[in-house]
């Protein structure tokens, strides 16, 4: 069994991935820190966000470990997760995302994965597991966005609109409801809400 959960940047989807997991007692797994990693290490490296030859031999080591509660990704004995949510990274990890051969590492590692899992991300439904058992696509105003990322960040929320505006655009391409897949507007819905609605629907 695998169950995909996709939407826009911060539309709840680890938040609701991690929840549905728990009740469902699987991991979930969060795609978006692998393409967020790739961006920290370039980062870190001073290498360019848009030369995937240049990243990928940066990679090496690199993996996921998912769980129902969280997920980390290290680098050999490196725990990095902790550093994958920045500002700098947010800004950067579109780009690393449109690159093929940083997709196709990133699909890889994911369709290595024992399942049965929740799978959340941009494009789970669509590309990476497109015969998942169950789908779901995650969405919310810019402005219902910014409040809840304001709430994890020292940032203000017209700031954080704009930029989350911005990455809507960017992400354009790679996030997209499959299909078959129900969409959530989880504007007007607490988490509980959210997750009880995909659990109803498993069901």
């Amino acid at each position: 069994m695998i169950v995909t959960i996709d939407g826009v940047a911060a539309s709840g989807k680890s938040s609701v991935s991690s929840g549905v997991a728990q009740a469902l007692g699987v991991p979930y797994v969060s795609s978006g820190l692998l393409y967020r990693a790739v961006t920290l290490l370039g980062l870190q490296g001073g290498v360019p966000l848009d030369e995937a030859p240049a990243l990928l031999p940066l990679l090496r080591g690199v993996h996921l470990e998912p769980s129902a509660s969280g997920n980390h990704v290290w680098q050999a004995d490196q725990d990095l997760t902790a550093a994958l949510h920045s500002t700098r990274v947010d800004a950067g990890v579109s780009t690393v995302a449109t690159l093929p051969e940083v997709r196709a590492w990133v699909d890889a590692q994911l369709r290595a994965l024992p399942a049965p899992f929740v799978a959340e991300g941009r494009d789970m439904g669509t590309n990476v597991f497109p015969h998942a058992s169950a789908k779901f696509y995650l969405t919310a105003s810019p402005r219902v966005r910014a409040e809840r990322r304001a709430r994890e960040r020292p940032e203000d929320i017209p700031a954080i609109e704009a930029a989350l505006t911005e990455r809507d655009r960017l992400d354009t391409v790679q996030s997209a409801p499959a299909p078959d897949a129900r969409v959530i507007d989880t504007g007007p819905l607490t988490l509980q809400g959210v997750i009880d609605e995909i659990l109803r629907a498993l069901r």
